[in-house]
């Protein structure tokens, strides 16, 4: 397996230094710098069921959005078994103004009555397993198992996959292309940690349009891909 190609352990390092230092800047202000999935991973102590529900409802809806919703909704169901006994609608009211709130009520109820039926109330540790839930893609299903198993994996999302092609890490055209070469060249032990710092990158630097160039801490390791203008 090729992982030479990039000095990985170089540009993790940086990427660690630069987030070690956004974290601090941040603890000043009291502002949470972490992606809202990692935040709630820490905060319910890894619990599977709340990766899954965080994960889920952050599809589509901003970070603040996806912390305030979720922490909402598993306060009234910290468990599937509680959420299965809520009505749908009140499944979406709790996690409004989350994107397509909706359907993610429908998927979560749908969601609960399996793990109830069939894992005696647990959520499974296994890839295939977790694709099989209504609603659940390899992006969510891979972020599970890291922040909720500690299994190594690769979560894709779009900064994930717009920072892996800019640079020219990868050369593809959707999030499980970048997930299958990532997983050829990116060093296993940096699988589980990749996605949360190219998440936080992505949102504060790396940006889709116009991002900010002259901020990169990867300038001489970026091939600038697809960037029209920066600043």
């Amino acid at each position: 397996m090729e992982t030479t190609r990039f000095d990985w352990d170089a540009i993790i390092t940086t990427l660690e230094s630069w987030r070690k230092d956004l974290r601090e800047e941040r603890a000043l202000s009291g502002n949470e710098p972490e992606p809202s999935v990692t935040t709630v991973a820490e905060q319910y102590k890894r619990d599977p069921w709340a990766v899954l529900v965080s994960t889920i409802v952050s599809l589509r809806t901003k970070d603040e959005v996806t912390l305030a919703v979720s922490k909402g909704l598993l306060e009234k169901a910290s468990t599937p078994a509680e959420l299965r006994a809520l009505q749908e609608g009140e499944i979406a009211r709790l996690i409004y103004p989350a994107g397509f709130y909706r359907t993610k009520a429908s998927n979560l109820k749908k969601i609960a009555a399996v793990l109830t039926g069939q894992y005696a109330g647990r959520v499974p540790a296994d890839m295939d397993a977790l694709l099989a839930l209504p609603g659940v893609g390899r992006k969510t299903a891979n972020l599970v198992l890291t922040e909720a198993f500690d299994i190594d994996g690769i979560c894709v999302d779009t900064h994930v996959h717009r920072i892996s092609n800019r640079t020219g890490w990868v050369s593809s055209v959707n999030p499980e292309q970048t997930e299958q070469t990532l997983r050829k060249i990116l060093p296993q032990k940096y699988w589980k940690g990749i996605n949360s710092l190219l998440v936080l990158y992505g949102q504060q630097v790396c940006r889709p349009i116009s991002p900010f160039c002259s901020k990169c801490v990867m300038p001489g390791r970026c091939k600038r891909r697809g960037v029209e203008r920066s600043r």
